[in-house]
């Protein structure tokens, strides 16, 4: 019989049951990618805290509670500090080891950095409670492993080396992503030393009988313990845990049931009622994590529903198995469509992504690179002619047919190649060296331009990595910059009147009254809302009474602050570029974040030159002067947010 079967053993139910012969270890996801799938990352640390100790209680393998998408929303969105959320997890869940996802030398960040970003990060990570690094390449390309794999090591922690599982069939197969490329890759993360290796799955791609067969193989070629990580995306997830389980997987990736499926995991409740009484029994308390499941449901989760997509009433997206696009990717690629009003525009970018993919070396999508072609799919849909591909080209394009993120699975189309290096700043022939060795050191020009600002290196890796948005949050960090309401939390007393406003709407009842003489005054803590219900509008102010307002977060004291001298005034730049001055306009072809303007008022312009960088989906354009001229007027500032058609220079 094979040894790896599931077999079935002598029932108990009672939570103190005897260990099973080969119980399957679990992972639980819930507090990195459990958000970050169903809910653009936003849980905060002060809602992991109320489960925190009795996740811990479990007795899950691992927890990832940190990297992927938590370090950029963190400081970006929410206003906290991402070391702080793992120095205070650290304090409330102490059996249980850390778990974090690293993009290996992209770190969390988008690009990839310079040496000695990559090894600070992962010291100072080490250093603050981390135990497994989760680390993968986008494009498997296992040289960007090298730097970040020896400070793992050297920190004594965990490596696990990831494997990205894509297709370029409809099942495991083809001429690229083969059986024999995934039994290489594994061989090769365990000549790097890999403690564990996990099959990542980021579509939910994996059908149960292709997981069977790539475990098993993956279990014959090598001996570190095989880790499945599938997202629920398309719905087969749960049934290739159950095949990959009968092929002798070790390790699963699940997440608590509120945090579970649609784009997200497979829960892990029904799989331990599944494996109940098997050689295989994972062996949880199943009322252990009901308690847990019944804070999450009343405590957390209402603080999170308005940004879950009620949009769907399928809890799964079979189309994915068309067009591979991971759950992250599709949210985003929805909503820069939706701002730029061109949602209608979406089956066009699902016709032109496969393309896109194919002729940038039909590489798997995963972030950044499901960035990069989501990026430049949605580009090419909305700027090309019919004469004229790639006409709008992202600084990540560039840098990927440069070879700054490694080798390609197949080779990049060569007149795309071609036209994308044309005037390419490090030169127009592509690298074929490890990409990091002409990248020069990154820190002491980061620790020269932040100055006293960054009180530690952690402080200076958020810069590094992020100098944009990480200096703004610096700044409100140390009480340099007011935070916008936009970044600060929510109380659940706050979620429940607004939710009784709504249902007032419904009923007709919500009606314009005058302002009564004893009226109370308005607070600071009152905050407007705009309610749609039925096609009417309604605005209204909320108040929260009481002790019920937000708002200081209960993990940490106050931030230590800096000795800084006062900052240098800043020039004055206009809100929006004035409208009287006569010229050329450059208008955001799309809603972003201004990076950077590289002119000035006064500057001669040549026409094709580069006037603003503007981020969109964490992407990098170049938008260029269409005529030779003199910049007469500048719109916004570094770091502002800007709207699709916003005038951001006249020339």
């Amino acid at each position: 019989m094979n040894e790896n079967a599931v077999k079935t053993v002598p029932i108990n139910y009672s939570a103190d049951r005897p260990p099973a012969e080969n119980p399957v270890k679990i992972m639980d996801l819930s507090l990195r990618d459990g958000h970050q799938s169903l809910f653009a990352t936003r849980g905060r640390t002060e809602d992991m805290i109320p489960v925190a100790e009795m996740m811990d209680e479990v007795g899950f393998w691992a927890m990832e509670t940190w990297g992927g998408a938590t370090f950029d929303t963190m400081h970006r969105f929410l206003n906290e500090d991402p070391w702080e959320r793992l120095r205070v997890l650290k304090r409330y869940i102490k059996k249980t080891p850390f778990s974090m996802l690293l993009r290996a030398q992209n770190l969390v960040g988008y690009r990839n950095y310079a040496d000695d970003v990559a090894v600070a990060f992962v010291e100072r990570t080490a250093e603050n409670g981390m135990d497994i690094f989760r680390t993968f390449d986008a494009l498997n390309d296992y040289r960007n492993f090298e730097t970040v794999v020896k400070a793992i090591k050297k920190s004594g922690k965990h490596f696990q080396g990831c494997i990205c599982y894509t297709m370029t069939e409809p099942r495991l197969g083809g001429d690229v992503y083969t059986l024999d490329y995934y039994v290489k890759k594994a061989k090769e993360l365990e000549s790097m030393g890999a403690d564990s290796i996990c099959i990542k799955d980021m579509a939910g791609l994996i059908a149960p009988y292709d997981a069977y067969t790539l475990v098993k193989a993956l279990k014959a070629a090598v001996k570190a313990p095989i880790h499945l990580h599938s997202h629920f995306t398309s719905g087969m997830a749960s049934m290739s845990q159950l095949k990959a389980i009968e092929a002798g997987v070790d390790i699963l990736d699940t997440c608590m049931t509120p945090y579970a499926y649609r784009t997200s995991h497979p829960a892990i409740e029904p799989l331990v009622m599944a494996l109940l009484g098997t050689n295989r029994d994972i062996g949880f308390d199943i009322h252990k994590l009901a308690a847990i499941n019944e804070t999450l449901e009343k405590q957390i989760l209402p603080k999170y529903r308005h940004l879950l997509d009620d949009s769907k009433i399928s809890i799964i997206d079979i189309n994915v198995l068309l067009h591979q696009t991971p759950g992250g990717m599709l949210s985003n690629l929805v909503n820069q469509l939706r701002e730029m009003d061109a949602l209608d525009r979406l089956d066009d970018v699902f016709r032109e992504l496969p393309r896109v993919r194919k002729e940038l070396g039909q590489i798997p999508l995963v972030t950044p690179t499901s960035q990069i072609v989501g990026v430049q799919t949605v580009n090419n849909v909305l700027h090309d002619t019919p004469d004229e591909r790639y006409k709008m080209i992202t600084a990540q394009v560039k840098d990927l047919c440069y070879g700054l993120y490694g080798k390609t699975a197949i080779p990049i189309d060569p007149e795309l190649q071609k036209k994308a290096l044309k005037g390419y700043p490090r030169g127009e022939k592509p690298i074929a060296c490890r990409p990091a060795e002409v990248l020069e050191s990154e820190l002491e020009k980061a620790k020269k331009e932040i100055g006293d600002l960054a009180a530690d290196m952690d402080d200076l890796l958020i810069y590094a990595q992020f100098p944009v948005t990480g200096k703004k949050f610096l700044e409100w960090k140390y009480g340099r910059a007011e935070p916008p309401e936009s970044v600060k939390p929510i109380t659940l007393d706050f979620v429940k009147k607004q939710e009784a406003l709504i249902k007032k709407a419904r009923a007709g009842e919500l009606v314009e009254k005058k302002t009564a003489e004893n009226a109370p005054q308005k607070s600071e803590k009152t905050r407007a809302f705009n309610v749609f219900v039925d096609g009417e509008y309604f605005s209204v102010d909320v108040d929260p009474t009481g002790e019920t307002a937000p708002v200081v977060s209960p993990i940490a004291a106050p931030p230590r602050l800096p000795a800084a001298a006062p900052a240098p005034a800043a020039v004055p730049v206009p809100k929006a570029a004035d409208n009287a001055v006569q010229g050329n306009k450059l208008l955001a072809p799309m809603p972003g974040m201004i990076v950077a303007y590289k002119k000035n008022i006064g500057d001669a312009v040549a026409k094709g030159e580069t006037l603003v960088i503007l981020e969109a989906m964490k992407m990098e354009n170049a938008l260029v002067a269409s005529c030779d001229g003199v910049i007469k007027s500048i719109g916004f500032k570094q770091g502002d947010t800007v709207p699709k058609g916003a005038t951001l220079c006249v020339y």
